[in-house]
């Protein structure tokens, strides 16, 4: 199975530029950590960003929340993830025909596939929205989560969609990196997809909203996960940044979910 297997000895089993570069960076920095920057200022964003940088493989970004984004903010961005080493993901969870789709990854205000590695998308429509998105994506190395789960209570992203969710995958292999869900797809001993769990937090059980949370050891070695998303756990709540407790956060959820990767290579 791919999650007894270290990060870097998984680079083979990818030909999806994204993966690997995803896989070199977590063994690299010693980090499966994913910060989501869920801010809508951008000083703000990129304050958390320059913060939280040394210690992720990953931002996860919306920047359509960014209420005076502009081109600036993306060049800084670019310029912090080459700085910092990290990958960048922008959680679009595109939902729309393959055309439409095509057209808001490419274009628009905010040209998601000219700076995001990673992107993500609902399996509502069908199959066609990989296509689409793999006409823009694919050819810049980029790569796509298909959210297989969430973990927001009451979601419908389980059973029979969750299964047809990771047939679209597999008949995808080229541009589909692996999946937004709450624990590993059982499947072949030697299928590799990569699992990013939202959704975790230490000391919290959940917020008003529906969020449900989970420690990074129960993710990680628990549940075969492969990196953890961390948002208000790393960042707080509202646009006034705390620097230093950001980077402490971030030290911390970086460690924890590190010792549970160790944990899980050093069982099997």
């Amino acid at each position: 199975m791919a999650s007894s297997k270290a990060y870097g000895d998984r680079v083979a089993s990818h030909s999806n530029r994204a993966a690997q570069d995803l896989l070199r960076t977590m063994e690299r920095k010693q980090s499966n950590l994913c910060v989501s920057v869920d801010v809508t200022s951008k000083a703000a964003f990129l304050a958390v960003v320059e913060a939280v940088g040394p210690f992720v493989c990953l931002i996860k970004t919306h920047v359509d929340v960014i209420a005076d984004f502009d081109a600036d903010l993306v060049e800084q961005l670019t310029q912090l993830a080459a700085k910092h080493d990290f990958l960048i993901f922008e959680d679009r969870k595109f939902a729309d025909i393959g055309n439409t789709v095509s057209l808001q990854y490419a274009g628009g205000i905010y040209k998601i596939a000219s700076w995001s590695h990673i992107t993500n998308a609902h399996t509502v429509p069908g199959p066609g929205i990989i296509a689409g998105l793999a006409k823009v994506g694919l050819p810049l190395g980029r790569g796509l989560l298909l959210l297989a789960e969430m973990s927001s209570a009451g979601n419908l992203a389980t059973g029979a969609y969750s299964d047809q969710t990771i047939a679209m995958a597999r008949a995808h292999r080229d541009f589909v990196v692996g999946f937004i869900a709450m624990q590993r797809p059982s499947g072949p001993a030697d299928e590799d997809f990569l699992i990013l769990t939202p959704g975790v937090q230490l000391g919290s059980k959940g917020d008003a909203l529906g969020q449900q949370y989970r420690t990074p050891r129960e993710v990680v070695f628990d549940s075969g996960c492969d990196v953890i998303i961390v948002g208000r756990g790393v960042t707080g709540s509202g646009e006034s940044i705390n620097v230093e407790e950001v980077q402490h956060q971030a030290r911390r959820y970086r460690d924890e979910g590190w010792s549970a990767y160790r944990e899980r290579i050093a069982s099997n």
